[in-house]
């Protein structure tokens, strides 16, 4: 079977799904939801023993630790896609609701109804719970999935699909709502990307090599982060002890994840004060300090950063340090090297707060916490699809509710137009 007539069976697969998936009751795909939660905890053993497969070919090729990491599959991480699977089932099932419904003067009522898109394509990298988690918000959104994992991960994913579409035909929802890309080969990609009016919107997560392929290339609407920039802005008054706590867990709580912190700003009003048992704490747990002119005259033998260290997302234990001369510099970097994924300030001043928070423009704007909270799971939204970083149809987290459109409803009782 060629490429185009392999794509044309799954994308056929996937719009009888949709059709299907549209009709299905809000209980019917809960249950749905549930079953696969059941499922995945009950078949861990499968799900480990495949992953090993993915990760010991992950070492072989040389992977960063980072990038194996996302890669890994253990018994939390089974728990936390099957927790956020049963976190879905519980929300409001955003399909067919009803928003702001006005009457006209003609004595019409207009308003807007939450619909499906339809077919969304996932197109990832490395962690295989992004299948479990498009594929449980997709449905609780009344959306056909179409999942197209790295071929690093191929094992894994097809492990857990084979999970899913057997949970969903328990409940009596047609399998085609899950469809699983398992061809390796790189023009599948670019197949798909040409089925404008078959596939209705593509999110591609993963490197920002990826991202930009899948952007430059794609007819279909494409929601993407290129990739994550993020900032801790200590500020003058700051609580120090916090401030640590909050720089600490957003740089090593998980480097390898979007969200994670790449430059520590600080106020050189408490440079002196934080610095030194900030560095130290870094150091003690392996992460490599790169540092400015001011960091350098408290710690010498750092290695000094340059400009372009300030546009890098390491993915790993590596941190840039950067003394400011208070939030208006500590504002104006961030606007300038920020990749408007996820900013925070440490502050005791309300006003300092208020102005981070109009100022800064990023998906997430975070005051006195770390930059790792920005995850749909911690913003109560079930679990994410991604986090988008355009502004239009959808900014931030992306749960049920950005997995759906608008469509404008009118009632009337024979009102014409004059």
């Amino acid at each position: 079977m060629d490429t185009k007539e392999y794509i044309k069976r799954k994308t056929t697969e996937a719009a009888k799904g949709a059709r299907a998936l549209a009709k299905a009751a809000s209980r019917q795909k809960d249950d749905a939801l549930l079953i696969m939660a059941d499922k995945l905890r009950n078949n861990r053993t499968l799900l480990i023993s495949e992953n090993e497969k993915d990760i010991e070919k992950a070492w072989d090729k040389g992977l960063s630790a980072a990038m194996t990491d996302r890669l890994r599959l253990n018994d939390k991480r089974i728990d936390e896609m099957a927790l956020g699977l049963e976190e879905v089932s519980k929300m409001t099932d955003p399909v067919g609701e009803i928003i702001n419904m006005w009457t006209r003067p003609n004595g019409m009522s207009v308003g807007r109804m939450r619909v499906p898109i339809g077919t969304i394509c996932i197109i990832y990298e490395s962690r295989p719970n992004v299948t479990a988690d498009a594929t449980g918000l997709c449905l609780k959104a009344g959306n056909a999935v179409i999942l197209r994992g790295g071929s690093e991960a191929v094992n894994s994913n097809k492990a857990i699909v084979d999970i899913l579409k057997k949970s969903v035909s328990e409940a009596g929802i047609d399998e085609g709502s899950i469809t699983f890309i398992d061809n390796p080969d790189r023009a599948v990609i670019t197949e798909l990307l040409k089925l404008e009016g078959e596939i209705d919107l593509v999110i591609p997560r993963g490197g920002e090599g990826l991202i930009r392929n899948v952007t430059e290339n794609s007819r279909i609407p494409v929601l993407k982060h290129y990739k994550g920039v993020c900032h801790v802005y200590v500020d003058g008054e700051a609580d120090l002890k916090m401030a640590e706590d909050i720089a600490f867990n957003s740089k090593v709580q998980r480097p390898g994840t979007c969200n994670a912190m790449e430059t520590l700003l600080v106020d050189r009003e408490i440079s002196d004060r934080f610095l030194p048992s900030m560095i130290r704490r870094f150091q003690e747990n392996g992460v490599e300090v790169r540092a400015c002119s001011e960091t350098l005259k408290i710690y010498p033998k750092l290695k000094e950063l340059s400009e372009k260290d300030y546009y890098n997302e390491y993915l790993s234990l590596i941190v840039n340090i950067k003394v400011v001369q208070g939030i208006d510099e500590a504002i104006d970097h961030i606007n300038l090297y920020s990749s408007a994924h996820t900013d925070t300030i440490v502050t005791g001043n309300y006003s300092r707060s208020m102005r981070f928070l109009h100022e800064v423009d990023s998906s997430a704007v975070i005051i006195n916490a770390s930059t790792r909270l920005n995850d749909g799971g911690q913003f109560g939204l079930g679990a994410e699809i991604g986090i988008s970083t355009d502004k239009i149809h959808a900014r931030g987290p992306m749960g049920i509710e950005e997995l759906t459109c608008k469509k404008f409803i009118v009632l009337g009782d024979g009102q014409l137009r004059e």
